[in-house]
C-alpha cells in the first residue's frame, strides 16, 4: 500500500508536530498493553529527579547526605518524586528541603532508565531564593549543602553524578538541544509514542507509520523486563519480523515528554516522544554464517504486517531536519542503565 498525498501530508504534520517538542493526548497504545500494567507511583515505578545547579563560579550545589547507608557523603540534591506531584514539583522540594533554595528548572539535561520500575529525570535548574543549608539546620533529609568547585576532595556517595556535572557544565556552555520540561499531558502506562524513520545511501527518508484508525506514529508500551526504549524494538519485530535480525533500532533521544500524575495510579505513566532510526547491520552473513558484502538497499525493509506501511517523507524542511536530527543528534538523551 502506498500513501496518498494527503494521508503523506497528515503524517508529516505529525512528525513536525513531535519535532516541535509539542506534546499529543495517548489516546491509544498500539503495541505491548497486554504485557504492561497501568503505572502507579511507589508500587510499580519508582521517578527519582536531580538537579544540576550551578552558581557564578561554575561550582555546582551538593548535599551532605544524612541517610544511614551514606551518612556525610556528598551528592546532587536529588529524591523519588511522591504521589501527586509533577516531576517539576518534585525537583523543587527536593532542592528545597536538602540545600535550603528555591529553584526553577531551566531544561531537562538527560533520562536514565533501567525500565518503566525505574526512571531518574535530571534537570539543570538555577537559584530563585532561599539559603544554603548550614550545618545548624540539618535534618532527616540532609546535613548540609555547599558549594563544590570540582577540585577539592569531596566524599561523594556515587561517582555516577560526575557525568551529569559535566553534562550539565557543556549545556550551560553550549546547549545541544532546545530547552526542554515535562508537558503537563497526562498518561496511564509508561510508554514511547516514536517517528521510526529509516534513510537510504541517496538520504531518502521514510516513517513507519501505523493504517487504523487513521494513520498515526506508533506508540508502544514499556514492559518491566527490557528497557523503556525497547518498545521501539517490539514495533520493528511486529511490522517487518525477517528484516528485524538485519538492523539495528536506535533510539537517538526524545523530542518531549510527557507527565501529569494528579491522580494516583491513574495518571501515574509517562510519554517518551522519541526519535528512533532504523539502520541496516552492514556485517552481513550467508546461510553459513560466513560474511558477504553488504550492498545497501534503495527502499526500506518491506513491511510483513499489514498494520503497517512506510511514508516517504517528502516535504523538503522537514526531510533536512530529520537528516540532521539522524546525523547530529540534538535532542534529549534518554540512557538505559540496562
Amino acid at each position: 500500500m502506498e500513501v496518498t498525498e494527503e494521508e503523506r501530508r497528515q503524517v508529516e504534520e505529525q512528525v513536525e508536530k513531535m519535532m516541535s517538542g509539542q506534546g499529543s493526548e495517548v489516546t491509544l497504545c498500539d503495541v505491548g498493553l497486554d504485557q504492561s500494567k497501568p503505572a502507579t507511583l511507589r508500587k510499580n515505578v519508582t521517578y527519582i529527579v536531580a538537579a544540576v545547579i550551578f552558581n557564578d563560579k561554575e561550582e555546582v550545589l551538593m548535599v551532605q547526605e544524612a541517610k544511614q547507608d551514606c551518612y556525610k557523603q556528598w551528592y546532587l540534591p536529588a529524591g523519588r518524586m511522591e504521589v501527586g506531584e509533577s516531576l517539576v514539583e518534585a525537583l523543587m522540594r527536593e532542592v528545597k528541603e536538602e540545600a535550603g533554595f528555591e529553584c526553577e528548572p531551566i531544561t531537562l539535561l538527560l533520562i536514565q532508565e533501567q525500565g518503566p520500575q525505574w526512571i531518574r529525570f535530571i534537570f539543570l535548574a538555577r537559584v530563585t531564593g532561599g539559603t544554603l543549608k548550614t550545618l545548624s539546620a540539618g535534618d532527616q533529609e540532609s546535613l548540609q549543602a555547599s558549594w563544590w568547585d570540582r577540585q577539592s576532595a569531596l566524599t561523594l556517595r556515587g561517582r555516577d553524578i560526575l557525568r551529569l556535572i559535566e553534562c550539565g557544565l557543556k549545556y550551560r556552555r553550549d546547549p545541544w538541544h532546545p530547552a526542554m520540561l515535562p508537558i503537563d499531558m497526562s498518561c496511564r502506562h509508561v510508554v514511547q509514542r516514536f517517528v521510526l524513520v529509516y534513510m537510504n545511501k541517496d538520504e531518502k527518508i521514510w516513517v513507519l507509520v501505523i493504517k487504523a484508525p487513521a494513520l498515526h506514529l506508533p506508540t508502544a508500551a514499556a514492559v518491566k523486563t527490557h528497557a523503556v526504549t525497547w518498545a521501539a524494538n517490539m514495533v520493528v519485530q511486529e511490522a517487518m519480523p525477517k528484516a528485524y535480525y538485519d538492523h539495528e533500532v536506535n533510539t537517538l533521544g526524545a523530542f518531549s515528554l510527557q507527565h501529569n500524575g494528579r491522580q494516583h495510579g491513574k495518571t501515574d505513566g509517562v510519554c517518551f516522544n522519541t526519535l528512533v532510526a532504523l539502520v541496516p547491520d552492514h556485517v552481513q552473513r550467508n546461510e553459513d554464517g560466513e560474511k558477504v558484502e553488504w550492498k545497501g538497499t534503495e527502499r526500506p525493509p518491506p513491511v510483513e504486517n499489514s498494520r503497517y506501511v512506510w511514508c516517504e517523507v517528502q516535504k523538503k524542511t522537514l526531510k533536512e531536519k530529520l537528516l540532521e536530527m539522524t546525523k547530529n543528534v540534538s535532542i534529549l538523551p534518554v540512557h538505559s542503565l540496562y
